[in-house]
């Protein structure tokens, strides 16, 4: 990464953090977790509304993370610019986007921070949707570690209704402990993604208040979690 690449990132990173700060009051916990982060991480979060966004840069200061923008955004000429400018990544998420998966197993296994909602979209009922393998892939790909991440807050009926009225988001960040998975075995490829996907759903489905859990509610893994 160059040093011009380096301080665009830091100078947006700033005005981010500093908008989130304004627009949204934030209790975090364990976020140390993510600022003491090294090497090859993955952080995996639900994904609520369109401030998460906003949220990522405001969690992770690392110059090293990996920001993916889905398709829909590149028709607008702002993401366009923003995503040549920081070397964001645009990914065709109902394609098999090949290229860009590359790319970010690239940028990872140079030691880089990725954040990934593995319900590949925003939930329109507020709760937990069934994850999909891609986070579960790259992780078994790359060895990264994975850091879970339950937000609340976020959700763009919550924000609409509050910004409207000028007043500030709540938000609660919950960051759970760092964890490893094996690689992706040669064989039993697709039992191997279920099941890990199955185990990051159900990390942060133990972060969230109940009613956030969604399909994960009632999943044996999540009551072991939380005892």
């Amino acid at each position: 990464m160059s040093a011009w690449l380096r301080v665009k990132r830091r100078i947006f990173r700033f005005l981010a953090t500093a908008l989130a700060h304004i627009l949204a009051r934030m209790d975090m916990s364990g976020l140390e977790r993510i600022r003491d982060s090294k090497g090859t991480v993955v952080l995996v979060c639900n994904h609520l509304g369109r401030f998460d966004a906003l949220l990522t840069l405001a969690l992770v200061r690392r110059d090293d993370l990996i920001v993916v923008v889905a398709e829909k955004y590149r028709k607008y000429a702002f993401a366009r610019w923003m995503a040549k400018t920081l070397d964001m990544l645009f990914l065709e998420r109902f394609d098999s986007d090949i290229g860009t998966l590359k790319e970010v197993l690239r940028r990872l296994q140079r030691g880089g921070i990725l954040v990934i909602s593995p319900e590949g979209t925003r939930s329109p009922t507020e709760a937990l949707l069934e994850g999909k393998p891609g986070a579960a892939y790259l992780v078994g790909k790359t060895g990264a570690t994975v850091i879970p991440v339950g937000v609340t807050g976020t959700e763009d009926r919550a924000a609409s209704e509050r910004l409207r009225r000028f007043r500030r988001l709540h938000i609660r960040v919950v960051v759970g402990r760092p964890f490893q998975m094996p690689l992706i075995p040669r064989e039993n490829r697709d039992q191997y993604l279920q099941q890990y996907t199955d185990e990051i759903m159900a990390q942060i489905a133990a972060l969230l208040p109940k009613e956030y859990r969604g399909v994960y509610e009632n999943h044996p893994r999540v009551a072991e979690l939380i005892a």
